[in-house]
């Protein structure tokens, strides 16, 4: 499944802010930037506004304000160029076609070719093995969700965005997912975004994590993550890990207070 080795984007967001019809704010103006090749968690609490930054970022929301460059471009240009992957809270997978079909016509979209031996080693990265040719009816929801991270995953895209994507399998697969996966983007330097409400899950996955406050969102706070890697389950328990997930669990407690106190009638 080898793609095209143009190196991974920079994504500069600024003044980026969303207001849904109404007048419901979801993002207050916004600067962030996006290093190539860096993996960055976004974390925050339900409903703040995560999932539309990142739907912004994918070029699927127009922002209400500000602008998304991919290296310079509108996210458009990189949907076109087939760069870009999206795994989604919803699967969305096509109900007629099997999780090797689904991953295919990922690949036949992408314009890349198709190795069915590439896509069986992915099927089985993401526990899955033996179910290559059953249909999404026949899956548990979180065998569909491991379904589309692979389908995300094999166009071997430059950007990869994921919303909550072991928010439906088992904490025993998530735990093997979040020790697996992260190699396979990190070998080609991707840049990946990934919105997470586990602290855990954010230290273990990424370079950097961008806390939000609650709706609407703005920067709390932007912790690098310096840890080794790979990363794998018992590093959860050093004490290094533990330090960076109090600061995460801080920043959110921080976010919490100013939406909830005297600054938040101004």
């Amino acid at each position: 499944m080898a793609a095209d080795r143009t190196p991974p984007p920079r994504i500069v967001c600024a003044g980026l802010a969303k207001t849904w019809e109404g007048g419901l704010a979801a993002l207050r103006p916004t600067n962030l930037t996006f290093e190539a090749g860096q993996t960055t968690a976004l974390v925050g609490p339900s409903g703040c506004g995560k999932s539309t930054l990142l739907r912004m970022i994918a070029g699927l929301e127009t922002p209400s304000a500000g602008t998304v460059l991919i290296d310079g471009q509108p996210p458009a240009q990189l949907l076109r160029a087939a760069g870009l992957s999206v795994a989604f809270q919803d699967p969305s997978l096509l109900p007629w076609r099997t999780v090797r079909g689904n991953i295919e016509l990922a690949l036949s979209l992408a314009r890349r070719p198709v190795d069915r031996q590439a896509i069986d080693d992915l099927i089985a990265m993401v526990g899955l093995a033996g179910f290559a040719d059953t249909r999404p009816a026949e899956l548990s929801g979180g065998m569909r969700q491991r379904a589309a991270i692979a389908r995300a995953l094999a166009t071997e895209p430059r950007l990869l965005l994921l919303d909550e994507p072991f928010g439906a399998v088992d904490e025993i697969t998530r735990q093997q997912l979040a020790e697996d996966l992260p190699g396979l983007w990190e070998a080609r330097g991707t840049t990946t975004i990934l919105v997470t409400h586990s602290v855990t899950e954010a230290v273990m996955l990424s370079d950097r994590v961008i806390v939000l406050s609650p709706r609407p969102a703005e920067v709390v706070a932007d912790i690098a993550i310096p840890l080794p890697r790979p990363r794998f389950a018992q590093d959860a328990r050093s004490a290094e890990f533990g330090q960076l997930a109090d600061q995460v669990v801080a920043a959110l407690s921080l976010g919490r207070a100013r939406h909830d106190g005297p600054l938040a009638a101004q």
